[in-house]
């Protein structure tokens, strides 16, 4: 074993911990050298630990790593942006949350690579964090994302008949990967119906650097359209459902309530 293997440094984003035993913990990271990782913080659930403040789930973060028998053993740990202010948010912490299982689920351990993958990521968090239109920031992830992987859907022509979409109210099919036109839609079992609003903003987000997709207006039931439209898309590719949609739901309910209870 070369000693790049038994030992290397990494930077990495922490997608989320487990816990391992009475004091250690497990990390699942997504390093920008190798892809996704795994790798144990010994004795992260003492008081006492140096590491355990540096490998907090959504932080940027460089690690020595050290090959183990299971896992990757995290030597060292030195936090280069907690993301401190997207913490103080419930919803931002969702949002958070749902960015890294989406990615989590999405990848493979290491030797998967995707180089393009960590930069998005870090920016992602990084726009979340100074609470740059979260809900914006989300879609153009999503949309992203799923490009990188391998997983973009079609939103230009018709899945079914190839033609080339027109500037109107359409049908999505989740199992065909895309666009279905009106003509070929209506009928076809599982088809989703989508508003040539929602359509117009997720090619532009296709297409778009972030700074571009920033200057999007879209209207609250135009974002609730495409959250609903792109989780049941990730849904269906997965397999799975997730769990981060479930508690930023919550979220939003305790604040709506929140917001509506007299004083």
């Amino acid at each position: 074993m070369s000693q790049r293997d038994r030992s290397f440094r990494v930077e990495a984003i922490v997608l989320k911990h487990t816990e391992f035993g009475e004091a250690d913990r497990i990390l699942s990271l997504y390093t920008r050298e190798r892809g996704k990782l795994r790798a144990m913080v010994k004795g992260a659930r003492k008081v006492r630990s140096r590491k355990a403040g540096h490998v907090e789930p959504f932080t940027l973060v460089t690690l020595q790593l050290a090959k183990g028998r299971n896992w990757y053993i995290v030597t060292q740990a030195e936090a280069k942006n907690t993301h401190q202010a997207l913490r103080e948010d419930l919803e931002s912490i969702g949002y958070a949350a749902y960015i890294a299982e989406l990615l989590d689920k999405f990848t493979y351990d290491e030797g998967h690579e995707h180089n393009a993958i960590y930069p998005l990521l870090v920016k992602t968090f990084d726009r979340l964090n100074r609470d740059i239109d979260p809900q914006i920031t989300v879609r153009y992830y999503e949309i992203q994302m799923l490009d990188l992987l391998g997983f973009r859907p079609e939103l230009q022509t018709c899945v079914v008949s190839d033609d080339e979409i027109i500037a109107q109210d359409q049908f999505f099919s989740v199992s065909l990967g895309g666009v279905v036109s009106p003509e070929h839609g209506k009928n076809l079992p599982g088809t989703t119906p989508i508003s040539v609003q929602a359509l117009k903003y997720l090619r532009f987000f296709q297409r778009s650097r972030f700074q571009d997709a920033l200057i999007a207006n879209i209207s609250p039931e135009i974002h609730r359209e495409l959250e609903v439209l792109m989780q049941h898309y990730v849904t269906y590719q997965l397999e799975r459902g997730l769990n981060s949609p479930a508690f930023l739901r919550r979220v939003r309910h305790q604040k709506e309530n929140a917001k509506n209870s007299p004083d």
